[in-house]
């Protein structure tokens, strides 16, 4: 069966607050002299390798890892799953 790289990216949802990237703007980019940088979202990758029998079926696996092991909190975060085949 092949097997394909699914990355599952989750940040925060534009309305929520971002207390990671609050401290990042503020007490690095800022003070650091990176004024320029208007805003910064934080948020974490997970990267899996996973066996299916098409990229669809794979994205699916993992959104339903995702969903039902409570991976992300749907309430404040977004889920954004990217597909590719592995490379040997």
């Amino acid at each position: 069966m092949p097997e394909y790289v699914v990355e599952a990216v989750i940040r925060y949802k534009p309305a929520a607050r971002d207390p990671e990237a609050e401290v990042i703007r503020r007490d690095l980019l800022l003070k650091g002299g990176y004024g320029m940088i208007k805003d910064v979202r934080s948020g974490k990758s997970l990267r899996m390798i996973v066996e299916a029998s098409s990229p669809e079926e794979a994205k699916q696996i993992v959104e339903r890892a995702c969903n039902e092991l409570r991976i992300f909190n749907p309430v404040a975060h977004t889920l954004e799953v990217r597909v590719w085949e592995k490379s040997a």
